[in-house]
Parts: structure tokens; sequence; C-alpha cells
């Protein structure tokens, strides 16, 4: 009996009756049962194992339930935390040593969260904090290295030289001109250089001013020809006595800008004109073809030879006189001449002969008998002259041809083949008929103002497209970059959440287990009805009657639920004690032969 006593006790039942021997010291069964539960928790991983053993150090059970929750919720954050990293922006770029560092000191003093470029050059800071710390920083008068303007002369100092203060204007003004030109959209930074000369009371040997504009413009931006003429207008407004041409603006390159006419005569502006009244015609062109055709099916190229020659022509002519008769008269004029008879020269040459003669105190009686005065009167010949001046025909013109007209326009059409279906629903690209390219070059003509006189052409052609691939388009739709990123933005949220499944299900929840076990009635009620007073019951719980293979049966299904129910070694303990109890209260004899045989072999 002692020896069935013996082997029907279990190690646990030993342990118990130890600790119920001697509750002061630990029994050897409690390492046994220790290394029990080490081994049952070993199948659940070693991280796990670590946890437990870390709470039987502190003697704590709950301590690694802290520990499993304090990483979880770490690790989610973090990941979380990562996933939803602000967006950096450039806040300011290509700033001076000493600019950068005092705007780092304020970012800093302001708990601004900043990071620098990999090259160094540009400060970055959140996108959604780049206007609110530009401003703070402007309060600041940061950055320092900016142009300085009119405020340069609220510091003048008392008995200032007239030179330092006329240089003091001198850069006020430069840098009121560098802001204002910065205010453009396109320019980045501008400078500009003022030389103006001393003022001098003689007029001949005043000079006139000149001025100097650097202008630095955004990557992939340029300046028109009417900004240029802005800036050179705005500089020459601004500086007393400065001409327009005395202007000069350069870009970051070293491009001339103010570039003088070219040495055909055309400027910026009469290209310029070129172009609009190209570009007008074929927006002409293709708006007529567009509904036709389709968008995209029609193309046109416009060239235009405008005369920029500007002539002034003074002409006069004069037409046949017609019936005289019905001729205007204009003028006329007559002359009557009469030559009288007079006697030839006599007397003595002399002062006598030139003297004029004495009245006669008798009549001179002519020996003819006719008197000399009669004679004297009669006369000789007789001359008339009639001049008549009659209105001519009289055409004067003066025909001044202003610039900018058309000498000769040339336009170019393709056309794609039309596109046909049919019956079936196959589409096919087909070319026009003759009429139908007859009709369109009609259209083309009378939108473009076609005019033969001119010597005006018009070319048409009918020819296929050859369209350009899209390489995305036989691309399935697994590897669109669509897709491809909306699949990014998911896997990232799935590992996150796998992650965190993962970090539960292999250190909160065994942790939970272990801290939280099952009901105590519930672990009883798994088990075989122990102390019942209809079925003898052995020391180790199983029936007094049952085989050996339904006892076996019992015990290990009484162990897989103490894994199971992850049970601390104190609780363990416990159970073991109140079992041992209960034995000793049902049968006492079988109890009391084992402590004998324990007493025995300790002996």
């Amino acid at each position: 009996m002692d020896s069935q006593a013996n082997s029907l006790i279990n190690p646990d039942a030993r342990m118990g009756l130890a600790a119920g021997a001697q509750p002061g010291a630990p029994a050897a069964g409690a390492v046994a049962g220790a290394g029990g539960a080490g081994a049952g928790a070993a199948d659940f991983g070693g991280f796990a194992q670590r946890l437990s053993s870390l709470s039987q150090v502190r003697g704590n059970p709950r301590a690694a339930l802290i520990v499993a929750v304090a990483v979880f919720v770490a690790v989610v954050a973090a990941l979380v935390l990562w996933s939803r990293a602000p967006d950096y922006r450039v806040l300011y770029s290509n700033l001076s040593d000493q600019d950068g560092g005092a705007i780092i000191t304020a970012l800093q003093q302001a708990n601004v969260p900043y990071k620098l470029s990999e090259n160094g050059s540009a400060i970055l800071v959140p996108s959604d904090q780049v206007a609110e710390v530009r401003m703070r920083l402007a309060s600041q008068g940061l950055p320092k290295s900016g142009s300085v303007g009119m405020e340069l002369m609220d510091n003048e100092r008392f008995g200032i030289s007239q030179f330092a203060e006329q240089i003091n204007y001198q850069r006020a003004l430069e840098g009121e001109l560098e802001r204002t030109i910065e205010s453009i959209s396109v320019v980045r930074r501008a400078r500009v250089h003022l030389a103006i000369p001393k003022p001098t009371v003689f007029v001949r040997e005043k000079e006139a001013p000149t001025a100097s504009v650097l202008v630095n413009l955004f990557p992939g931006r340029a300046l028109d020809e009417g900004q240029v003429a802005a800036i050179t207008h705005m500089v020459a407004s601004s500086v007393p006595d400065l001409p327009f041409k005395n202007v000069t603006v350069i870009d970051q390159d070293g491009n001339l800008l103010t570039q003088p006419a070219t040495g055909s005569g055309l400027d910026a502006s009469q290209l310029k004109y070129v172009q609009q009244v190209e570009r007008n015609t074929q927006r002409r062109i293709d708006a007529i073809l567009a509904p036709l055709f389709g968008a995209g099916n029609a193309h046109s190229q416009v060239s235009a030879d405008i005369d920029f020659a500007q002539s002034e022509q003074t002409a006069e002519s004069y037409g046949p006189n017609g019936n005289p008769q019905q001729a205007a008269i204009r003028s006329q004029q007559t002359s009557l001449s009469t030559e009288m008879g007079q006697t030839g020269a006599s007397g003595v040459p002399g002062a006598l002969s030139n003297t004029p003669p004495q009245p006669a105190s008798a009549p001179i009686v002519a020996a003819s008998g006719t008197s000399a005065t009669t004679a004297a009167t009669t006369p000789l010949s007789e001359h008339k002259d009639a001049t008549t001046n009659y209105e001519l025909d009289k055409r004067v013109s003066h025909t001044e041809q202003p610039m900018g007209g058309i000498r000769r326009i040339s336009a170019a059409v393709v056309i794609n083949y039309q596109r046909v279906v049919d019956a079936k629903g196959h589409v096919t690209m087909q070319p026009l008929a003759a009429d139908q390219l007859a009709k369109v070059e009609q259209l083309v003509k009378d939108a473009m103002g076609y005019d033969a006189k001119r010597g005006d052409s018009v070319n048409i052609v009918n020819s296929a497209f050859e369209t350009e691939v899209d390489p995305l388009a036989n691309l399935p739709w697994w590897r669109q970059p669509d897709v491809i990123s909306l699949a990014m933005q998911a896997a990232k949220w799935i590992g996150i959440g796998i992650v965190a499944l993962v970090l539960y299900f292999m250190m909160v929840r065994p942790v939970l287990r272990r801290a939280f076990p099952p009901p105590q009635a519930a672990t009883e009620a798994a088990r075989p009805n122990v102390g019942s007073p209809d079925e003898p019951v052995l020391l180790d719980g199983s029936p007094a009657n049952s085989s050996p293979i339904t006892t076996a049966l019992e015990h290990d299904s009484d162990r897989e639920i103490n894994l199971l129910a992850f049970e601390s070694e104190k609780q363990k303990f416990e159970r073991n004690l109140d079992y041992a109890r209960t034995i000793a209260r049902q049968d006492p004899k079988i109890v009391a032969t084992v402590v004998k045989n324990w007493v025995s072999d300790e002996r």
C-alpha cells in the first residue's frame, strides 16, 4: 500500500503536502512546478518566456503586460508618425552664412522644426508653416542681405559731408529700383548701378547719367521685349536727366536684353507684328477646319511677307484739251501798236541842231501847199497781238503708303484621313475625295483672305497621321503608375496593421492570458469530479476504478488545461496545496502512510 500510495500521488500533490507540512519554506515540488510552467511557456516563444521570467523576478504578474502594451503602443505610434511625416518646403535659399545662422537661431528659439538641403543651400520648414515663418522672420529684419532703400537716409549723422550724403542717396535710389524690379514675377533678384556725373554750370560740359541693370531670372523664365522696355523706361523715369537709350539691361547669363534694331531695320515690335499676323491667320484656318475633321485632325502653318517700307508719292497729270469752243478761258491779252511817220534829221550839227525850235510867228507853208503838221502825223506801220490762255485738265495726287502691308501670304494645311465605320463596327481610315479637298481649299482661301494678285498660295495635303504611341497604353492595369502608387500607399497601411497584429498576438495576448487567467471554476469543471462521495478518487484526482489509459488521458487533459491557462507559480502553489488538503480529508490513511515513508526515507 505504501508503494501504491507513492506511485499514485503526483509531483504536484507531493509539493502540496510538503508545503502543508512546512509552509514557511519552499518545497522541491515548487521547483518542479516552475520547470513545468517554463516548459509550457516555451511553446509560445522565447520572448513570452523572458517576459514571464521578468514578472517572476519583480514579483508583479502584470509587469509583463505593462511592458508589452508599452512596446506595442510605441511601435504603432512610431509607424503612424512615420507615415504622417510633414512635407518640408523651401523657406529661403542661397543665403549668406550670416543670414543662415541668424535664421536658424530664430527658428530654434521659436521651436519651429527645420532641415537643411543636401548641399546646404536652402533651409526647409514644414509646408504649412512657410508663410507664417517668413512673416515672423521679416518682423525681425531677416534676412538682412537684401538691398537697402530710402531707410538708409533715416539714420543720417549730423555733420556728414556732402559727398557721403550723395553716396547714401545714390545707394538708396539703387536699392529702391532693385526692389521695384524684383517685384516682377519672373525676376528673382536685381542689381542696379547708377553712374550720375557731378553737376556743372557749363552747358557744353554737362553729361547725361547712365544706368546698368542686372536681372537674375527664375529657371525657365525669360523677359519679353515689352518687359525689358518697361524696366528701361522705369529706370529712366526715376533718375533725373537719364535718357532712355542710356539704360542697359542684361540677364544672369550675360545676354544683352536692350539690343538695338537689327541691320535690316526690323525691330522687335515688327517681328512681333509678323508673328501676330501669321498666328491670327492660322487660328482662323484651324477654327474653320476643326468642326469638319475634329480637333487634332487638321494642322496648318502660315507664312506672311510684310512690307515695312514707308513711302510717299506725289503725281501731277494733265489731260488733252477738248473742244476749243467749250474750253474755259483762263486769261486773254491783246496788244496793238502803231508807228507814225516823222521827218528826218536836218540842220547844222552841233548845239544848235539839238536845241528845240522856237515857235514860229507865221505859218510855214510847204512848197506843195500842204501844212507840215499834217505830213508829220501820217502813220507808216501798225502791229496787233492777241494772247488767249485756256484752262488745262490737271490732276495732282499725294499718296502715303503706310508700313505693315501684306505683300504675300502662304498657307500649308495637312488633313488626316477620314475615319469611317462600316456596318459591322470596323473602323478604317480613308482619304478624302477630290471634291471634298476642293471645298476645303476654298474654305481655307476664304478664311485667310486669299488674293491672287498678291501671289498668295495655298497647299493642302491629305495624309494619314502617325499617332504617338502611349507607352502606358499596352501595360496591364496592375502595372499602371496610378495603380502602383495606390498599391504602395495601401501596402504601407497594411504593413502597419500587420505589424500591430503580430505584436498583439505575440506579445500582448499571451501576457493578457498570463495576467488574467480563466476562473477557477472553469478549471475545476474541466477536471473529473474530485471528492464525489459516490465514486472513490485516488490522490492524483482520478477515479479509483478507472483504467490506466483513462487515467493517463485525464492527466494529459489536466496538464493541457494548466498550460493553456498560463497560471503563475503562486497560483499553482495554492492549487496544489488545496488539492493535497482535499486528498488528506478524503483518505487520511494514505497521507499518513506517505508521510511515514518520507520520514523513514529521510532517516
